[in-house]
């Protein structure tokens, strides 16, 4: 039986599907592949992209982790591509290569005073939430007033967990530095801005229904946002999740809330300007009011209105990251490919590379995409099998060698099971699933099974 080295970048959904999908339908070869991973742990934006308080994304973790315990995919954490191992590297020892590096990073959002002391990204301050090991474990949270800009998912995450008091969230995995920060938390409005109307919104039902169920938080929408044009009427009419989200926001509007601590408002039509700043720090968020144009875009009308607040948080969107010696197409964040073949800036396609996930297609999309993303880029890996690289070093007793030659203090799945079973622990005292170790330093000790030091 013919041999198949595969190397895959990545150890997020993206690159564990890719596995899988090879593993159970590869039968001509004998498959081998190993995965390499920046962080520690494994599953990405899984374990660091989504909100603590969102317990269904334990299922997706589950069915993550039953793929690697089978022990048929080799892990190899705290590994960074392009320093720890390189391109020539995986060409020597490797038959191909899938990079599933995902997309982490914010979007850029074009408008005058983004760069104010209280303007961030919506990424870095979920990876704060989520304990990311290579992020600072303190977060500036002294602003009364809150914009969020944006209409998705992570927008809706945001606002919930600036809007959430700090001990509705103790059930959960929250770490206690994150806790500590949301505690002392000033903030009593939370305002979100979409530039289109409710039925043009990007985040689902679900999303929307956890704002509502918020402890001693009152939504606050506004009844000149309902005004819909005949495009609106149409999809509410014809798209169940938007007719869901509009009996959801009517129902808020028919039963207006009043008398809590906490406000959490939602803004439509509302296309943002300027952040304002006094003294360098945000004071206010300037936006254009829009109109819908009747085919389900909008305009500008001319209006201009203000909103104070402290801080304002850019959830439009996320960015890839460009990898060493790999071509990335710097407009849309992705490595440039067709069905997941890398190609260079002429369109040639480069033997052996491969993508899959959002670096492959951009950040859209959920995982049953994520699935059917990896299915066609493995379907590429197979019928190109006769311009696969010739590895020199195929052995697998290659790769941990190379790593401890080189000082790297990698991570492995027994590693994983180590830290993965330390945080449980950490939980159990307090009746809680897990309380995540945040510092890579002590992740690593932990999964390599160190002593602390004195």
């Amino acid at each position: 039986m013919s041999k198949l080295r595969l190397a895959i970048v990545g150890a997020g959904p993206a690159g564990i599907y890719a596995a899988d999908i090879l593993l159970k339908a590869e039968k001509e070869f004998d498959v081998s592949i190993d995965l390499f991973e920046h962080l520690p742990a494994p599953y990405g934006l899984v374990r660091y992209g989504v909100a603590p308080d969102h317990p269904r994304i334990k299922g997706i973790i589950n069915a993550l982790r039953d793929v690697l315990d089978r022990g048929d995919i080799r892990i190899f954490g705290n590994v960074r591509f392009g320093t720890d191992i390189t391109l020539e590297d995986l060409q020597k020892h490797y038959n191909a290569v899938i990079f599933a590096t995902g997309a982490i990073r914010d979007a850029d959002l074009k408008v005058p005073g983004i760069e104010l002391e209280g303007s961030y990204g919506a990424a870095d301050f979920v990876n704060w939430f989520d304990a990311h090991p290579d992020v600072p474990t303190t977060w500036p949270l002294n602003a009364r007033e809150i914009a969020v800009i944006g209409n998705g998912n992570v927008a809706l995450d945001v606002a919930r967990m600036l809007a959430k008091h700090a001990d509705d969230l103790l059930p959960t995995e929250i770490p206690d530095n994150v806790y500590q920060g949301l505690k002392a938390s000033p903030v009593t409005d939370v305002h979100v801005f979409g530039r289109r109307g409710p039925a043009q919104v990007k985040f689902t039902p679900l999303e929307l229904r956890e704002l509502g169920e918020l402890n001693d938080v009152d939504m606050v929408l506004y009844d000149e946002d309902f005004d819909y044009d005949e495009a609106s009427q149409e999809a509410i009419a014809t798209n169940k999740q938007i007719m869901v989200i509009d009996r959801v926001l009517q129902k808020w509007r028919k039963e207006p809330q009043e008398g809590s601590s906490r406000r959490l408002h939602l803004h439509f039509y509302a296309n943002p300007e300027e952040i304002l700043g006094e003294d360098g720090k945000v004071s206010a968020l300037r936006y254009e009011r829009t109109k819908p144009t009747g085919f389900g875009g909008v305009e500008g009308t001319g209006e201009y209105r203000e909103v104070p607040v402290q801080a304002v948080y850019r959830a439009v969107g996320y960015f890839g990251s460009p990898l060493e010696q790999i071509p990335f197409d710097e407009t849309r964040g992705v490595i440039p490919n067709r069905g997941g073949q890398v190609h260079d800036i002429n369109g040639d396609q480069i033997p052996g590379l491969y993508a899959t996930g959002w670096i492959k297609r951009g950040p859209i999309g959920l995982i049953g995409a994520t699935k059917s993303d990896a299915m066609e880029t493995i379907e590429n890996v197979l019928a190109d099998r006769a311009t696969w690289w010739t590895p020199e070093a195929p052995e697998e007793e290659a790769i941990p060698a190379l790593l401890e030659e080189r000082g790297v203090a990698y991570t492995d799945l027994d590693g994983w099971h180590r830290l993965d079973e330390h945080e449980i622990g950490l939980g159990e005292p307090h009746e809680r699933a897990r309380i995540k170790v945040g510092h890579r330093g002590e992740m690593i000790r932990i999964s390599r099974d160190e002593p602390a030091a004195e």
